[in-house]
């Protein structure tokens, strides 16, 4: 009965700002993983453009890949508590002392994180599409850019779904290292109401039961618009529009395709 009293007075004393950190986690991780996923698909599209006859176009593009290349590595290859100090103290360095607002800061740092890990995951996704589809596309005029905007990434976007899924999960539980720059998200509130009510077991059961909680939420509702983009099990193909023995009845539970 101690423990519920605890978690009792915890929250009765600290649970408004438990909630706007809550708000603010929320926040940053659904921006961050967006813009990231905005990065990673310009990111992945460039690093599979065709290289080009004109040199000088040519030595541009392999400039571009090179910084792209080095960005996904130190970015992946550093933690990103380290990326949080060194981008938000970096930035007060080179403006006389001058900080970045909190909130932005944080959205700012996972985006660049995020970027670099779904740069690879959206490569691997274009990388995965038959080569077929490139060369048919590029047979009837279609550009690179033109391309992957209509066939590709359509493609891309559904399989690489789960990944995204999984990165913006992870971003949720990321952002507890924003607290080391001072981002009142909900380990942030977490740690002061430990720090203050003496009560730090109570505090961190909260804290932990409410990352659960959001992580679990946003997990299933992920997993059913997976569901709905995967269509449903039985559907027809429509081979010809005058001849009804081109329709061809498709049961995936069954293996295979069955003529009408």
């Amino acid at each position: 009965m101690s423990l519920f009293n605890d978690i009792s007075k915890v929250w009765s004393r600290y649970g408004d700002q438990i909630l706007s950190g809550i708000a603010n986690t929320v926040i940053i991780s659904i921006i961050g993983t967006l813009i990231g996923l905005v990065i990673g698909l310009i990111n992945g599209i460039i690093r599979t453009v065709p290289k080009p006859k004109n040199p000088v176009v040519k030595v541009i593009l392999t400039v571009i890949n090179w910084i792209i290349n080095v960005y996904v590595e130190v970015f992946r290859g550093t933690p990103m508590m380290v990326q949080a100090m060194i981008i938000y103290w970096g930035y007060a360095y080179m403006n006389a002392g001058a900080t970045l607002p909190l909130v932005p800061a944080g959205i700012v740092i996972v985006s660049i994180n995020t970027g670099a890990y779904i740069t690879e995951i959206v490569r691997g996704g274009i990388i995965s599409i038959d080569r077929g589809q490139f060369e048919g596309a590029m047979s009837i005029g279609m550009s690179h850019f033109q391309t992957m905007l209509h066939v590709i990434i359509p493609q891309v976007m559904r399989n690489i779904l789960p990944s995204v899924s999984n990165e913006f999960v992870v971003n949720i539980k990321d952002t507890s290292v924003l607290n080391v720059i001072g981002v009142t998200e909900l380990y942030f509130y977490a740690a002061s109401a430990a720090k203050n009510s003496y009560k730090i077991f109570a505090s961190y059961l909260i804290a932990c039961a409410i990352y659960f909680c959001l992580t679990f939420t946003v997990t299933r509702i992920l997993r059913f618009a997976e569901k709905l983009i995967e269509g449903k099990a039985n559907y027809t193909v429509f081979g010809s529009q005058s001849d009804s023995s081109a329709e061809i009845h498709v049961n995936t539970e069954k293996g295979g395709p069955e003529n009408v």
